[in-house]
């Protein structure tokens, strides 16, 4: 007898794009030697960054700040490349992107674009890369902790 279908099941990472700019600077991370021990793939580096500007207001009003002062006067065409991201943390993308800051009569910011943003914010921090992969570590115990282990 086949598995039935579960419809609830949802994958644990979900696709979102980025700008090329901060693709470039997660690249660069990804690569980097202090990039070890474990080895944080894309879905953790931009989780990460995610959780750094999600983590308390001020933050988030850096995003709001920087979608508003800068994003905005970038080339709107700019090249986007697909990045895979934890499904925790898209959940705070989906959330700033249904904020009131983000409805009418304010101009509407896409999900490519929010999640540029934490990236840029992150990219912004003197220590950005260290924050990166200690929020990395704290985020891949989290999930461990909610699964019981890794998946497999």
């Amino acid at each position: 007898m086949p598995a039935p279908i579960d419809r609830d099941v949802r994958p644990p990472t979900v696709q979102t794009g980025i700008w090329i700019e901060e693709h470039g600077w997660l690249h660069s991370l990804f690569k980097s030697p202090d990039n070890t021990s474990p080895k944080f793939r894309f879905p953790d580096l931009l989780g990460a960054c995610v959780s750094l500007a999600f983590r308390d207001m001020p933050s988030q009003r850096r995003i709001v700040e920087y979608l508003v002062t800068q994003l905005t006067l970038r080339n709107p065409r700019t090249e986007r490349r697909s990045c895979d991201i934890w499904a925790v943390q898209f959940e705070l993308v989906m959330a700033a992107h249904r904020a009131p800051w983000n409805r009418f009569p304010n101009p509407m910011f896409e999900l490519d674009q929010i999640t540029t943003a934490c990236v840029a914010v992150v990219m912004s921090l003197p220590d950005g890369h260290a924050q990166v992969l200690g929020q990395a570590r704290l985020n891949l115990r989290d999930r461990a902790t909610r699964s019981r282990g890794l998946e497999c």
